[in-house]
């Protein structure tokens, strides 16, 4: 059998040992050879593939390659955490040395600077693992994979604790973050509230000048605090928070005083007005009356001994000169008013009053002596009397609830007694001084009237014991 060309024949192959020809044999063979020119376009591509694809040096040096990859992830994502955290930490830290110069704040800061000390060298020491060892390089044996998988694990744990360390320290800045986030909230708000007190006095100061009154002085206070806005307007950045907190609250309650004032000033100007007429028609209704004491005198040394009415005396050339020395103050008061001098006017008018009141008592002092002694004179009995019922009545109180009295008690009571008989005995004689009797019973009175209330006291806080 004549072969086809190109095929072989089976009678050219050797026979076997048995004589019978290896036809299987012969066709493994060639299917082996086919199959060279697959395995080989497999295995080129791969060869001269670029993209870092890896040559293969056995199981156990890829493993170690896989863990020191994973480690140095771990590494980098730890690295990451901790700066993040330290960035947002030291915003903390910022807020409250921007607010706080206390000792505890001084401490955070410094405490915060050591911690950033240690981060750098656990950052170093992260940064130098990674650069120790080329995780990529195909020649990686497995011991040196192995020792970069334990460097880089090492310098994770050591971004850990570090980490560790920097949160305790961010939880324990807790109370000064809040305290300083606090004033940093009222920052805004109280800078604009400064702003709009002064805009509101400066507005109320225009509203006086169109009704025609002055307020020179309300203006005086308002361009004072004119530096203020501008340090207000450059900002806590360069004054601090705490100093321009301070300085918003205080323009704050200048300027509103000032707009308070401000705004009343036509009912004050009003207020004096009326004061004025009121304290002019009160002076001249003293002349008349005091006028009329020198016939109260007259009837008093008539009819009374002198102790009764030497004290007296002086009261018609003290009530002229009060009357004229008020009269001089009203007129200065007038021309104060006139020149829109407020605080003057107002200060002139209280020295006005203060002399009339003075003047009204000692001219109502001479009525009112001869009025008491004209009733002693004519019935002494009603004032021992009244004397004598407080003492009684003191005494049964001081007795109640007791066999014998206290002699605390007992004491300025018995002196009480024997007082009101020395009074009653001054009123013999020819010409008593029934005002000696009047002031001595009203003495014994307010004498009584300080043991009853001593006993009271006593006795109300043993209760409430």
């Amino acid at each position: 059998m004549t072969a086809t060309p190109g095929t072989p024949s089976t009678q050219s192959y050797p026979p076997s040992p048995t004589g019978r020809t290896r036809r299987g044999s012969g066709v493994r063979d060639v299917l082996t050879l086919m199959s060279v020119p697959v395995v080989v376009a497999l295995v080129l591509p791969a060869a001269f593939a670029g993209g870092g694809t890896r040559r293969w040096f056995g199981g156990r040096a890829e493993s170690q390659r896989a863990e020191a990859q994973a480690a140095k992830d771990a590494a980098a994502a730890a690295f990451y955490e901790l700066d993040t955290a330290q960035r947002d930490l030291r915003i903390s830290v910022e807020t409250i040395t921007a607010v706080d110069d206390s000792p505890a704040a001084r401490r955070a800061v410094a405490d915060f600077a050591a911690l950033g000390t240690r981060i750098d060298e656990v950052s170093q020491r992260y940064i130098q693992a990674v650069d120790a060892h080329d995780l990529d390089h195909d020649g990686l044996e497995a011991a040196t994979a192995a020792r970069a998988r334990s460097e880089l694990t090492a310098a994770k744990d050591e971004l850990v604790r570090v980490k560790q360390e920097l949160d305790r320290f961010g939880n324990s800045l807790g109370p000064l973050l809040g305290k300083a986030e606090t004033q940093l909230a009222r920052l805004a708000p109280a800078v604009e509230r400064a702003r709009q007190a002064l805009l509101g006095a400066s507005n109320a100061l225009d509203a006086v000048r169109e009704k025609g009154l002055g307020a020179d002085d309300l203006a005086a206070r308002l361009a004072a605090l004119s530096p203020e806005l501008t340090r207000l307007n450059q900002g806590a950045g360069q004054h601090g928070v705490a100093q321009t907190l301070e300085r918003a609250e205080r323009v704050q309650r200048e300027a509103a005083a000032i707009r308070a004032e401000a705004e009343r000033l036509p009912e004050r100007a009003a207020e004096i007005d009326h004061r004025l007429v009121s304290l002019r028609t009160r002076a001249q209704a003293l002349t008349t009356r005091a006028g009329q004491v020198d016939p109260v005198l007259s009837e008093l040394r008539r009819r009374f001994a002198a102790a009764c009415w030497q004290d007296l005396q002086q009261v018609p050339a003290q009530a002229e000169q009060n009357v004229r020395q008020a009269e001089l103050k009203l007129r200065e008061a007038q021309a104060a008013r006139e020149a829109q001098r407020w605080p003057d006017a107002t200060s002139l008018l209280s020295t006005v009053r203060a002399l009339l009141n003075s003047t009204d008592e000692a001219v109502s002092a001479a009525g009112d002596r001869l009025a008491r002694l004209n009733a002693v004179q004519k019935d002494p009995q009603a004032e021992i009397e009244r004397t004598r019922f407080a003492i009684r009545d003191a005494q049964r109180l001081a007795m109640t609830g007791r066999t014998t009295p206290d002699p605390r008690h007992a004491r300025p009571l018995d002196d009480a007694v024997g007082r009101l008989e020395r009074a009653v005995g001054s009123l013999e004689g020819r010409h008593p001084d029934y005002w000696h009797f009047l002031t001595e019973t009203e003495a014994v009175r307010q004498t009584v009237a300080g043991v009853v209330s001593r006993i009271r006291d006593e006795r109300g806080g043993g209760a409430a014991h």
